[in-house]
């Protein structure tokens, strides 16, 4: 009977607790995702003790070039952490004299600093003083 408890409590591995995951090595797309966010240019950041302003960066999964008001502007819909507009989602209003050379395209990563105001459809978004477009390969 003690060699029947002794081998049921020997039963489960280890006494070890699992490894912590931020302890495990990284991912074969974690290591993909930081070599790609070596390339790209630095993310604009806000001035020091500017009021009303963020900064916001991640995947465009939307953009629409032709502003409805004719003006010029770039609209890009972003998947970001910074979530300025919905959870998870951040507008950036490019000016005209601000827009990239090309149009990004979806999966392109774009980053913008500037001061957040209210947009035409109500929803709050940057209207960039700088700008960051880089190419997904």
């Amino acid at each position: 009977m003690g060699a029947l408890l002794l081998a049921a409590a020997g039963c489960g591995g280890s006494s070890d607790p699992p490894p912590h995951p931020a302890d495990l090595p990284p991912t074969p797309r974690e290591r993909a995702e930081a070599r790609e966010a070596a390339k790209r240019p630095p993310a604009p950041r806000c001035p020091a003790g500017a009021g009303n302003c963020r900064a916001a960066e991640g995947r465009v999964i939307g953009l629409e070039s032709v502003d409805p008001d004719g003006d010029g502007d770039l609209h890009l819909i972003l998947t970001s952490a910074q979530s300025i507009t919905l959870p998870g989602i951040t507008v950036l209003d490019i000016n005209k004299d601000l827009r990239p050379a090309r149009d990004p395209k979806i999966g392109d990563w774009a980053a913008g600093a500037g001061p957040v105001y209210t947009g035409s459809y109500g929803q709050s978004q940057i209207q960039v003083d700088a700008v960051e477009v880089w190419p997904r390969r």
